[in-house]
């Protein structure tokens, strides 16, 4: 099992030199990844006054400060984003970190806050439909050769991008999704790793290692056998003895990862001295 870290791009996150701090503490302190949160506005009752960051430039900042940790967006909203832009942004983010880039994907949300604010469609059926055709753009685009495409949602006329990302064929790509809800999970069969959240567990809680034993053996019945991540997170104790009683049963269940998450509902969610001191005293031994 690896660890990463896991930040939102709001309150003191949204500054790029605080990210890069972190970034680099964790780099210092055996930490695998460092991953942040790509949202606009979130949900805007509850983040109305914060300052956000984009996380790309934020995740810029992260690569230049460091040499070995995987970085990425844990998720982007492909849906809410052009397609062509997108495939530039993690191409040039890969360059700069020596291909390191772990691209995030999903559908996004608040949903209403984070589309409806700007006017965009709202129907998940449709984001779910430039969500699929999107990351197929991205894995071409990602090529380097040429591209022409007519989609529902998309139409490209003889485009090649360059350069290509540096690690090849492309980036690994991780879907996140809901479980019990299947059709994520199939998507995520597609690609390189799944970042589920489940019903019985809010975003900062560990599942239960029998619901991640479930998805995985789902997953692995939609997919070709091979190397596949699987990233649960939430608040490890600190305590050395307990993180094994935690994690280890849902490294049994077939986790590959342990994200360090906050409790949404926690004030300190986007603060940087409790985050710094977790991230200082070095991930979980198992």
């Amino acid at each position: 099992m690896r660890f990463s870290i896991n930040i939102p791009n709001f309150g003191d996150f949204a500054d790029a030199r605080t990210v890069a701090k972190v970034a680099v503490a964790a780099e210092e302190a055996g930490w695998d990844g460092l991953f942040l949160w790509d949202h606009v506005v979130h949900d805007k009752a509850e983040r109305r006054g914060q300052a956000f960051g984009d996380p790309w430039m934020l995740l810029t900042a992260a690569a230049l400060a460091t040499s070995r940790i995987r970085l990425g967006p844990l998720v982007t909203p492909v849906a809410r984003r052009r397609p062509e832009q997108l495939a530039r942004q993690v191409a040039t983010l890969d360059s700069v970190s020596g291909g390191r880039v772990i691209f995030g994907a999903g559908l996004g949300g608040p949903i209403d806050d984070e589309f409806g604010s700007f006017g965009d469609t709202t129907d998940p059926v449709v984001l779910a439909e430039r969500l699929d055709e999107g990351l197929g753009l991205l894995e071409r685009y990602w090529s380097g050769e040429r591209v022409d495409h007519r989609g529902p949602h998309y139409r490209v006329d003889d485009v090649t991008l360059l350069p290509a990302t540096v690690q090849r064929p492309r980036p690994p790509v991780w879907i996140a999704g809901y479980w019990p809800r299947r059709r994520p999970m199939r998507r995520a069969a597609r690609w390189d790793g799944v970042v589920p959240l489940f019903a019985d567990a809010r975003h900062g809680e560990a599942p239960p290692a029998e619901q991640v034993r479930e998805l995985v053996e789902y997953v692995h019945e939609h997919r070709e056998p091979g190397p596949f991540e699987v990233v649960v997170g939430g608040a490890s104790p600190g305590d050395r003895a307990r993180a094994r009683d935690l994690l280890g049963p849902l490294a049994d269940a077939g986790a590959t990862w342990w994200d360090e998450r906050r409790l949404q509902t926690r004030e300190d969610l986007y603060r940087l001295e409790p985050i710094q001191r977790r991230i200082e005293q070095g991930p979980p031994v198992l």
